[in-house]
């Protein structure tokens, strides 16, 4: 089931200092929601509040509310959270064991009682890496290309069954072709999960995303569907970026 986000008066940040300043935000089911902006305006902050993950940050704090299908996260047992919210990293990060124990990682961690030879054709064929590898499964997922490795962990994300994938810049380290690849695989998937991605690169958000929200200094400065923030900006300031004029 693809799942709903909203994102309530969202106070967070590290060390005493406000790097979300206020933040309200609807993600859409079964949409890709791209957040962009210059580098330090708060959309990695953003995406790791909604699965958690900054409180694993030493003097991180937050305040406000995010809610998933109407349940308050901060009310969730966090690793129950970020099995229902997955996440995937800018740069690669497999673990250092077989292609096949890669995928099943977060089955096995959370004890899931499937079918282990499914779930790893099955992921790996939503992330599109199934026919590259299938005679593969037992090598080390470190002899991959980066590209090859980025698609092995999104499979490890789908395998547990989120409702929502995270994404923080998942195609910068990867070259033309595997950036092709992985994008192609989110624009299959959006039916089934609902994502939200952060990125730096203009055309591929214009690509693949249903929605765009653009962020400065903490706030959003506006958001919309895609094709209207890039085509007939409401603000100067989205304009500006989205032509470079800063960043």
């Amino acid at each position: 089931m693809v799942s709903t986000m909203l994102v309530r008066d969202l106070v967070a940040g590290y060390n005493g200092t406000d790097v979300l300043k206020g933040i309200n935000l609807d993600i859409h089911p079964g949409k890709v929601t791209a957040l962009i902006g210059p580098s330090g305006c708060g959309k990695t902050t953003l995406l790791r509040s909604m699965n958690r993950m900054n409180e694993l940050t030493k003097k991180s704090h937050v305040h406000g509310q995010i809610k998933l299908n109407g349940e308050d996260i901060f009310a969730m047992d966090p690793m129950l959270l970020r099995r229902e919210v997955g996440m995937v990293f800018q740069k690669p990060n497999p673990f250092p064991m077989s292609i096949r124990e890669n995928v099943l990682y977060g089955v096995k961690a959370s004890k899931l009682k499937v079918n282990y030879d499914e779930i790893v054709q099955t992921s790996m064929y939503k992330a599109a890496i199934w026919d590259e590898l299938k005679e593969r499964l037992g090598d080390n997922a470190f002899g991959l290309s980066l590209g090859q490795q980025q698609r092995v962990c999104i499979a490890r994300s789908l395998a547990v069954s989120p409702s929502v994938i995270l994404m923080d810049e998942p195609a910068a380290s990867l070259d033309p072709s595997s950036a092709a690849k992985v994008e192609s695989s989110i624009v299959a998937l959006k039916e089934e999960y609902t994502f939200v991605i952060v990125t730096h690169n203009m055309q591929q958000a214009r690509r693949i995303s249903d929605y765009t929200v653009f962020m400065f200094l903490g706030e959003i400065v506006e958001a919309g569907e895609t094709a209207q923030v890039f085509e007939a900006p409401h603000r100067t300031e989205t304009r500006d970026y989205i032509q470079g004029k800063f960043g």
